[in-house]
């Protein structure tokens, strides 16, 4: 009996994202009782559990980085159409969503992934070691990535408000096209190197020591499952959006927690695949999977999102407040100091961990 439930939840990858799409084909477009919209919730999670474990099995067929690089990706679909879905029906009061999003998953990859992943590695291992060289190019990417879409909108002056006039948002998407286009062809082909494990003594690690890598049969169908988990996370999202924005408003929260949940419900499982990758001793493994998601995050949401923003009502507010200016200098100035040495100690995760709280803290309480 036992071996047939482990049997059956075995499929689940397969089976939640078929059932999600049945259940969005029924919901679409209409009035939804409290329950259904629970209902939906769950298949919305499960949902993106599956993307991320089906990215995950394409990831070990590709191997390294490449494998960073699919999961980053395949997360950043997931935030974008959730982005893009809440701002279409929402009006002027999401307009600054797809700035808070991503200024919520910059914090989150860059303090709490990688703080995390310090930890974990370094409290198993003493020190956790990583390239310098690779994550100090995928730092400067996210920091020029950031100042050029996040911060640089507070200080222009072409346009009322913290927001790029068209022309500059077109510079700031074809800017953050190119800089992401140049990063994934460092990282997978002129210097690849850069960008695999590492051992103590600093020897790089080609060859994974876990389970041989799935046959292209089984990537091929867990690369249609996916598609088919990504259509299924954002049909859901649309479905469950009224109801998260009625909590937030309902709690007294400021409308940009909506941003920081989103960010959470998208980044949730990558960050399982980092702890997980830094408990094996595969710290850059953690550190590739949390930039390249901060990445692609500034460099695949700030181009669509500026094409939505042609047919979408309302403007697009991208530039930080004072507040998120400082924790963002703060996390570039740490940051710096973290990579440089290409080793940290469990303090090192500690000091990213608190930016992060700090972040949190202020979204609930500006």
């Amino acid at each position: 009996m036992m071996r047939m439930v482990r049997a059956r939840a075995a499929h689940w990858p397969t089976t939640v994202p078929v059932l999600a799409v049945v259940l969005l084909v029924f919901t679409w477009g209409r009035s939804l009782p409290g329950f259904v919209v629970a209902l939906l919730a769950c298949f919305l999670a499960g949902s993106v559990l599956a993307a991320v474990h089906h990215a995950e099995v394409v990831a070990h067929r590709v191997g390294e980085p490449f494998g960073s690089l699919v999961l980053a990706v395949a997360v950043t679909v997931i935030e974008v159409a959730l982005i893009v879905t809440l701002m279409a029906g929402g009006g002027d009061k999401n307009s600054s969503l797809a700035r808070d999003t991503v200024f919520a998953a910059v914090m989150i990859t860059c303090n709490g992934i990688v703080g995390v992943s310090l930890l974990v590695g370094s409290l198993k291992r003493k020190v956790a070691v990583f390239n310098a060289e690779g994550t100090g190019a995928a730092f400067a990417t996210v920091t020029t990535l950031a100042g050029l879409s996040l911060a640089l909108p507070t200080f222009t002056t072409s346009a009322p408000g913290p927001e790029f006039s068209p022309a500059q948002l077109v510079f700031a998407a074809f800017a953050a096209v190119l800089l992401y286009g140049l990063f994934v062809m460092t990282q997978t082909w002129r210097h690849r190197d850069y960008f695999l494990p590492v051992t103590t003594q600093g020897q790089v690690i080609d060859v994974e020591d876990h389970a041989d890598p799935p046959t292209r049969r089984v990537a091929l169908i867990s690369l249609g499952l996916l598609a088919v988990s990504l259509v299924a996370v954002v049909g859901l999202a649309k479905g469950v959006s009224p109801t998260i924005e009625a909590g937030v408003a309902a709690a007294g929260l400021p409308a940009s927690v909506v941003g920081v949940v989103i960010a959470l419900l998208v980044l949730a499982p990558e960050s399982i695949a980092a702890v997980r990758a830094a408990r094996r001793d595969r710290v850059q493994t953690s550190l590739n999977l949390a930039l390249g998601s901060a990445m692609a995050s500034i460099g695949l949401t700030i181009p669509v999102v500026a094409a939505a923003s042609v047919w979408m009502a309302g403007p697009l507010l991208l530039g930080l407040d004072a507040t998120h200016m400082v924790l963002l200098v703060l996390t570039v100035a740490v940051g710096t100091l973290t990579i440089v040495p290409g080793r940290a100690t469990p303090l090192t995760g500690g000091v990213h961990l608190s930016l992060l709280a700090a972040y949190l803290v202020l979204a609930v309480s500006p």
